[in-house]
């Protein structure tokens, strides 16, 4: 087997940092002018018109965290029972909308530009509500001031994200690097719910990944999870996989082939049958 030469890898490496230093800081200002506007153009409208969104994905992230990505969607967060009024709105002003997932994401394109539109998560544990609207943060983006989801609500619904092609693990670690001393972590704790050993299980990677900062996080808040995980009973033998909540097509083979039960039916979980079914059959979609 031929093993290229270190200068080789070497000049590889110079030029793929090279390549970084050359992106620029601030994400929304190297977009290509076209989708800039769209994006400009859509936040204005919705102002306009009074409607009530939020902002998030990576644009949020950007601000709260300073981590900058390379994107071309933006993420538009708004209550299940404003889909209707808000998709109206745009089909209105000569946008097109589909509802891609009726159980937590539509869309609306103008030519070859959209934006995300999300109203819950694909595995039903986090309905966008009042809480998210209450403590939301103002700022502006592109010049446009708007409404940031709150941190809080960001860790929650990231920590469930464990796809084999996209884990959101590292957005969580610098979420709470960055702000995890301001969060309101009583009020995240409610979020999780009895699905507390997910942020348990953040919380544990975060410490590995910053040894040096155990600070930013409550340590009555991290023992309080860790003595709840030291008696945590065994649950009753129903059968049930809780790995459908992190990835929609990891564990398909505990449900197809071994008979576990999804638990993200109803009524331990928050989807129908054909919510599950619209939503794995968009991972041949990809």
């Amino acid at each position: 087997m031929a093993v290229r030469p270190i200068g080789a890898r070497q000049a590889d490496f110079t030029r793929f940092h090279g390549h970084l230093m050359a992106v620029p800081l601030h994400g929304p200002t190297a977009l290509d002018s076209s989708i800039r506007s769209f994006y400009q153009d859509t936040l204005r409208l919705l102002n306009d018109k009074q409607q009530s969104y939020l902002v998030g994905g990576a644009y949020a992230l950007e601000r709260y965290t300073g981590v900058e990505r390379q994107t071309k969607d933006l993420d538009i967060f708004i209550r299940r029972g404003d889909r209707g009024s808000l998709c109206d709105l745009l089909d209105r002003a000569g946008y097109q909308t589909e509802v891609t997932h009726p159980h937590w994401l539509a869309k609306a394109f103008r030519q070859e530009n959209y934006i995300d539109i999300i109203f819950g998560s694909g595995n039903g544990l986090c309905p966008v509500d009042e809480d998210w609207f209450q403590f939301s943060v103002p700022d502006k983006v592109f010049d446009v001031p708007i409404l940031l989801c709150p941190v809080e609500e960001m860790v929650w619904s990231k920590s469930f994200i464990m796809e084999r092609e996209r884990f959101d693990g590292a957005d969580v670690a610098h979420l709470l690097k960055a702000r995890g001393r301001a969060l309101d972590w009583t009020r995240l704790l409610e979020r999780f719910a009895e699905y507390w050993p997910v942020l348990l299980a953040h919380l544990v990677l975060f410490r590995f990944i910053y040894p040096d900062e155990t600070d930013t996080m409550p340590e009555p808040v991290f023992g309080e999870l860790l003595q709840r995980a030291s008696q945590w009973p065994r649950g009753p033998d129903n059968r049930t996989c809780r790995g459908t909540f992190l990835s929609r097509e990891q564990y398909l083979t505990d449900i197809l082939k071994w008979g576990y039960r999804d638990s993200r039916l109803a009524p331990q979980g928050n989807l129908t049958a054909e919510d599950i079914r619209h939503w794995t059959a968009a991972i041949y979609d990809r």
